[in-house]
Formats: structure tokens, sequence, C-alpha cells
């Protein structure tokens, strides 16, 4: 998590340094459906590297929007879901969804 004198002042300036980055958001839009292995993320996100995935992952793990949950089994198994502050972006991410569709159906009507 942020630690309190990293935090910007302006909260919208919060929300975006946390999860305004493309892939995050694409990221979370998928683990709003269920939990994700690492692999599933990947393909599902066309143009991601693993770096960039691996990245965005730790960073919203360490924030505490997505927890890393491995499973002892062989192969090992690591699934990747929104914790109880994650889901608390819902909301958001559906507000945008629904401004998206209006947006495509008014470019598409003119």
């Amino acid at each position: 998590m942020l630690a309190k004198e990293e935090l910007p002042e302006c909260p919208v300036a919060t929300t975006v340094q946390l999860i305004g980055s493309k892939w995050k958001l694409l990221i979370l839009r998928n683990l709003m459906a269920r939990p994700w292995r690492f692999n599933e993320l990947r393909g599902s996100l066309q143009g991601i590297s693993q770096k960039v995935l691996t990245d965005s992952l730790r960073a919203m793990a360490g924030d505490g929007l997505v927890s890393r949950t491995v499973y002892a089994e062989v192969p090992i198994r690591v699934e990747y879901a929104l914790t109880e502050l994650g889901e608390t972006l819902r909301p958001i991410l559906r507000a945008m969804e629904q401004w998206g569709m209006e947006y495509q159906r008014r470019v598409r009507a003119s």
C-alpha cells in the first residue's frame, strides 16, 4: 500500500495512481469475473508482455487490490483475485463500462 507521504493530495490522482494504466484496468476487468491464473490473464490481454503483467500484478497486490494465492500442487498453481479492497472498485469499473457503451453508441449513431 502507498505510504501516507506518497498519497497525492487529490483523491482522483490517488485513484489514477493506483489503477490508471491501461493494463491495470483491463486486469481488474478480468478479475471482476473470477480468479485467473497468470497465463490465462496473459492470453486474454492481447499485446501485454510478461514483464508488464508481472509488474502490474505485483503493484496491485502491494497496493492491496489483488491477492496472489499459491497452491501447493505439482506443477505449482497460482491464482490472482480481487481482494476485499479491490472489490470496492466494481462500481468505478462498471461506471466506466457504462460510459464507454454510451460513447460507442453515440459515435456509431453519428
